[in-house]
């Protein structure tokens, strides 16, 4: 039966190769072929084109519920600037006909990986499960109209309507955590074009013009006091103008001037009376202008708020909670306010909608968030490379090991012909609500951070939810508590074949010690309270890193490339590639350091607000001990 580890190389190998060849939204050629080849050669009926780019991957495995799963596979208009061996140095043309970089700086490589891997994985289970697995890789999720392309080409009429439908996505967390949210977990946005037209001429006669440049000045200032003055202080809204043009020439007034606004909101209401507020000051600033066209205000790309149904994030979050642990999956307090088009798949006007679960997979390499400038996990979110930085750069191995593991065993919990996800009443994730289910998506209240009134003792180390107790050394995989007759990291001897936990095989919680803490307490014990060392002591788990990656990636990954090179030897070119790429990675940061910031004049970023990644690869969050065997229900 075919493990997570055996099929780990293939699926590194996959996101290596994507992120190096990345593609533009409704370009993904490539990538859709890579996708169609893995799902075809692993026994999927699959069908390409569908939405333009998109491919559909089906799998009937007798009677039982229709699981979707889904993955975005387009790229960026950013330059990279990790100095990772396998940057993206590709360049392309845009819609405007504008050459520019491209990068996978979203994850969406990695989303399409894992995806494959678990298609692969679920495949090679057919045993363990009943029903229909179908996989979708969508194009154009950056523009936001890829899933709403896939529906329009017939994708629930040609394929069958699915039961349930699960993703994921990767995000600015300590790589390998795990983070949920019943309810509200992604917001709305809108974005917007307007033309607003005037009578131009010379500069040195404005009075014989209507200056468009004027009322689109005028726009720009008004439109800042929607959100401050016409949106409730309870509600969450943004309205930006990120784009202005206009003219030609410094003596020359122009005929019209164009702008772009984006809106984004928590609540589809409060994205209505966005728009409005919008259509209404456009049209009055040019007619208090004196202006004789008509401005156009046409809404061009946008997707709404993404709500996870409450049972099914239950569902899913249990089956979590028993394959990582409680100390790697989190409850998320507050909603992102980025957006996505995922849950167009759920038909959210149907008068029957499709339930979905989305969450998020940190990805932040652990020296890096370490390193990160801030008290809580939201200001070190805020000041790490994160998703459209031209510095994002994904924690590779625990990144992809714990998005791979994760959609499948999402998948496991609802497939069968008896339910695989405990029945009981779920628990709660993180300590901001510990108190309360997944029944309803609760409000933020408070600090949504807090601190234990009762603090661990003095000699107590704070838990980390990425490693090992202090004091413990870490094993050569990075994985799991070091039995007490374990020889030393230096003379480890690794089992042939094994990059860590079989697939279903549970990640054990840590053995808490000092105060009595709640079982589900990870967000404030493990992932708050920081468990690095104090300046001058040696991190036992840092002092083996060099004889762990020599041990792990030397030994077992070339035996397993070489196994899996004579094994695959006729299979296609695509492969070849992979393979030929893994070669040339040397797993560890390149020759010196990445780029500190942007040269003098370049932008760094929407999103990036601390220093580059640096440091070598760090492992996965640990998984329980070989001789502890996982319930039937996620084994593979």
């Amino acid at each position: 039966m075919r493990l997570l580890d055996e099929i780990f190389p293939l699926v590194e190998g996959f996101y290596v190769d994507l992120h190096k060849n990345p593609e533009l939204s409704h370009s993904e050629h490539r990538t859709a072929s890579g996708v169609a080849e893995w799902l075809t050669r692993t026994g999927y009926e699959v069908h390409k084109g569908v939405g333009g780019t998109g491919v559909v991957g089906i799998l009937r495995n007798g009677p039982g519920p229709t699981v979707m799963l889904r993955a975005d596979m387009d790229a960026l208009p950013v330059e990279e600037r990790t100095g990772l061996p396998y940057a993206s140095t590709t360049r392309a043309t845009d819609d405007e006909g504008k050459e520019v970089p491209v990068m996978h700086a979203c994850g969406h490589d990695a989303h399409t990986a894992c995806l494959v891997g678990a298609a692969d994985l679920l495949s090679e289970s057919r045993e363990e499960w009943t029903g229909t697995v179908m996989v979708v890789a969508q194009p154009a999720e950056e523009t936001l109209d890829g899933a709403q392309a896939m529906l329009d080409d017939g994708l629930y009429e040609r394929f069958g309507r699915p039961d349930v439908i699960l993703g994921q996505h990767l995000g600015p967390q300590p790589a390998g955590l795990i983070s949920h949210r019943a309810g509200v977990i992604l917001g709305a946005a809108d974005s917007y074009r307007v033309r607003v037209f005037g009578e131009g001429g010379h500069a040195s006669q404005p009075h014989t013009t209507i200056d468009p440049v004027l009322v689109a000045a005028h726009i720009v200032t008004r439109l800042q006091g929607v959100v401050s003055r016409e949106i409730s202080p309870s509600e969450m809204a943004v309205l930006t103008v990120g784009r202005i043009q206009a003219g030609t020439k410094a003596n020359i007034i122009p005929d019209e001037a164009y702008l772009e606004v984006n809106t984004r909101a928590l609540n589809d209401n409060v994205a209505r009376q966005l728009e409005a507020a919008i259509e209404r000051i456009v049209r009055a600033e040019a007619a208090a202008s004196g202006a004789t066209r008509e401005p156009e205000v046409e809404r061009f790309e946008g997707a709404g708020i993404t709500v996870n149904d409450p049972a099914c994030t239950a569902e899913v979050a249990a089956a979590h909670h028993a394959y990582f642990g409680d100390d790697y999956v989190i409850h998320l307090p507050d909603p992102f306010p980025g957006t996505e088009d995922f849950s167009c798949f759920g038909l959210p006007a149907d008068p029957q909608p499709i339930p979905y679960v989305f969450w998020f997979v940190g990805a932040t390499p652990h020296d890096v968030w370490e390193a990160a400038p801030g008290d809580t996990p939201y200001e070190k979110m805020g000041n790490v490379p994160s998703n459209h930085s031209p510095f994002f750069a994904p924690s590779r191995e625990p990144t992809l090991r714990a998005g791979l593991a994760a959609i499948t065993v999402a998948a496991l919990s609802y497939l069968g012909s008896e339910r695989s996800a405990p029945a009981a009443e779920a628990p709660p994730m993180g300590g901001a609500y510990q108190d309360q289910s997944y029944d309803a998506a609760p409000e933020p209240v408070g600090d949504p951070f807090p601190v234990h009134d009762a603090p661990p003792p003095a000699e107590q180390v704070p838990a980390d939810s990425f490693g090992p107790p202090p004091g413990d050394p870490a094993p050569p995989s990075g994985y799991g508590p070091v039995p007490a007759d374990a020889p030393p990291a230096d003379s480890y001897d690794p089992p042939a074949r094994s990059y860590g936990p079989p697939m279903g095989e549970p990640y054990e919680p840590r053995p808490e010690s000092g105060a009595a803490q709640d079982s589900n307490d990870a967000y404030d014990s493990a992932f708050l309270a920081s468990s690095w060392p104090e300046p001058g002591q040696e991190d036992p788990a840092k002092s083996t890193h060099e004889a762990d990656m020599d041990a792990v990636i030397g030994e077992q990954d070339e035996e397993l490339r070489e196994e899996w090179r004579s094994e695959k030897a006729e299979e296609s070119t695509l492969s070849a590639d992979m393979a030929a790429i893994l070669d040339d990675d040397p797993q560890g940061p390149p020759q010196g350091p990445p780029p500190q910031g942007p040269p003098h004049g370049q932008p760094s970023g929407p999103a990036f607000g601390g220093p580059p990644p640096r440091g070598d690869a760090h492992q996965a969050p640990p998984p329980g001990p070989d001789d502890d065997l996982p319930d039937s229900e996620y084994r593979l």
